[in-house]
């Protein structure tokens, strides 16, 4: 059935100042050459295989050529080929420093690949000769935000929001450099502001729902299910209005309705982003296989010796956000983010060795390959510390994944797992808003147990290597767990862990509101109010559930 009429549609908003920036920007430069002109238009149709033959072939003979150069760096980019468009965005700008939209595409293909201390460089470059342009500005203040400086990054984000007052995204850019940096009731106005400027924003929704601190009421869930039946709503807003829809119920106390409501967005995102269960559980036997006890012995010293990560994992929603609290408000640590190095690695190691799996490699690669790569985490990381403290957290839950990958390049680095109940943990994934590829409920138990298993094997292989934190002892007797903490890390106990929350350090995560009070309980047990809907994943769970947290002999 047809929705209500309305005159303006969420869907096209007035042109605005970026894409005016971004019309100019692509303006500032044209092609000189009426050849090249020609390979142009073809890479953008149908024959852009013949067409980049033919670009190469026009690179043979001018190799000096920017213009040829950029085409031939984005014909890479579209192509996967990352590391080799980076290499030819350089070899243009060496040649046309002035061609800004190739250097304005070099910094984002720089985002992309994790290194933003160069895409920070390139963007003052930008900024240098168009101060005023709000896709610099916004880039150089995400990048901000990334590394760390966020007050720096506050700045940015409040001039932009305040310069260009109708756009509904520099609202909401704006409302999550608050948020991190504590300021909630700021941060609570801005999202609201969004809502003001597009109604229909499911993100600006969303990130009112994902401050756990606020609770929905009536008039919130009408508005919102009044925009839900907007025919022409796009599905990015429809799907992030589905998660904040299920918030706004929960906080009612309608819990059907909730559910319900986390179920269609959850279908939304698995439409769009399939998820492959086989190749989880086969990433994890492949894991055991490869990381055995004589394995490590046949590989030992070989990383860098450099003490000074702290790896937190796990599975999202386990606390792993207040255990990096909790060792934050310690004098020699130092919380960074969940930091992307490890993965980056990862996939350069692939790409460079064109394997499908890094694990294929590993067998094969020099002994100082491990201490090189471990070195290079170390330099990467270096720009999100803003301390002299002797030890950082790299709070990435999925590291778990590559246990033993870092034993191999950072030996001497701890690992703490954070656990928390599956019931608790995996609805609350379920809940949470993220464009990552969506298990099913019962998809959800087995890689739970995926999980357990892999961790199992690597308690077995690296005897007292990682130490684990389970969720509800730590909310049950915070000084005896923290203790126990500090006792592996190998350093002294103070009392400023327990008082973490007083810490102003900023918090990225979803959880940065609850991590900036004291430690309750009312987490714990949560889960029961949707128990009636979670049967395909307490059984799916199996043993890891109802054995939990003890592991089952069958994981073993």
């Amino acid at each position: 059935m047809a929705g209500p009429e309305r005159q303006i549609s969420p869907q096209m908003p007035k042109p605005d100042a970026f894409a005016a920036a971004s019309t100019r920007l692509d303006a500032t430069h044209t092609i000189g050459s009426a050849r090249l002109r020609k390979i142009a238009a073809l890479l953008k149709g149908e024959g852009r295989e013949s067409a980049e033959a033919e670009l190469r072939k026009y690179l043979d003979g001018h190799p000096e050529d920017a213009d040829a150069l950029a085409l031939m760096a984005e014909t890479a980019l579209s192509k996967g080929r990352l590391h080799e468009a980076a290499a030819l965005f350089e070899r243009c700008l060496e040649r046309a420093p002035g061609f800004a939209a190739a250097r304005y595409r070099y910094a984002n293909l720089l985002f992309r690949l994790n290194r933003f201390a160069a895409a920070l460089r390139e963007m003052d470059i930008l900024l240098a000769h168009d101060s005023g342009n709000p896709l610099f500005r916004q880039m150089k203040a995400n990048l901000l935000r990334i590394i760390g400086d966020d007050a720096q990054s506050l700045v940015l984000f409040e001039q932009l929001a305040e310069e260009h007052p109708s756009r509904a995204e520099c609202w909401i850019a704006y409302g999550h450099a608050l948020r991190v940096m504590g300021y909630q009731d700021k941060s609570v106005a801005a999202y609201r502001n969004a809502i003001d400027r597009r109604p229909s924003s499911g993100l600006a929704w969303w990130s009112l729902a994902n401050m756990k601190t606020l609770r929905f009421g009536a008039p919130d869930t009408a508005a919102m299910e009044t925009q839900l039946r907007w025919p022409d709503i796009s599905p990015d807003d429809r799907i992030a209005l589905q998660f904040a829809l299920g918030k706004a119920h929960e906080d009612l106390g309608a819990y059907d309705k909730a559910f319900d409501h986390y179920a269609k967005a959850n279908a939304g995102l698995r439409l769009r982003l399939p998820y492959n269960a086989g190749k989880i559980a086969s990433r994890a036997a492949d894991s055991r296989r490869l990381f055995t006890a004589g394995f490590f012995e046949s590989h030992k010293a070989v990383g860098c010796t450099a003490p000074d990560p702290i790896f937190i994992v796990g599975q999202p929603r386990s606390g792993s956000t207040l255990i990096e609290q909790i060792l934050s408000s310690h004098s020699a640590i130092e919380g960074t983010a969940e930091l992307p190095y490890i993965p980056a690695i990862v996939a350069e190691m692939e790409e460079r060795e064109g394997a499908d799996d890094y694990l294929d490699v590993l067998a094969r690669l020099e002994p100082g390959a491990f201490a090189a790569m471990g070195e290079d985490y170390l330099d990467r990381a270096r720009v999100h510390r803003k301390t002299h403290r002797p030890f950082f957290i790299d709070k990435r839950p999925a590291n778990f994944w590559h246990i033993g990958l870092i034993q191999l390049m950072l030996p001497n680095a701890k690992i703490i797992d954070a656990r928390r109940n599956p019931a608790a943990c995996l609805l609350s994934m379920f809940k949470l808003y993220f464009n990552r590829a969506r298990p099913h409920l019962t998809e959800l138990g087995r890689s739970y147990r995926d999980y357990v298993s892999l961790m199992a094997h690597f308690d077995t292989v690296l005897p007292g290597k990682i130490h684990r934190v389970i969720f509800e002892d730590l909310i049950g007797d915070p000084e005896a767990e923290t203790r126990r903490l500090l006792d592996y890390l190998g350093l002294p106990f103070e009392e400023s862990c327990l008082r973490f929350y007083e810490a102003s350090r900023t918090v990225r995560t979803s959880s940065s509101e609850q991590v900036r009070r004291p430690i309750t309980g009312e987490a714990v047990d949560q889960w029961r109010n949707f128990e009636p809907w979670l049967g395909p994943l307490l059984r799916s769970a199996g043993s890891a559930f109802s054995e939990y947290p003890s592991v089952p002999e069958e994981l073993r």
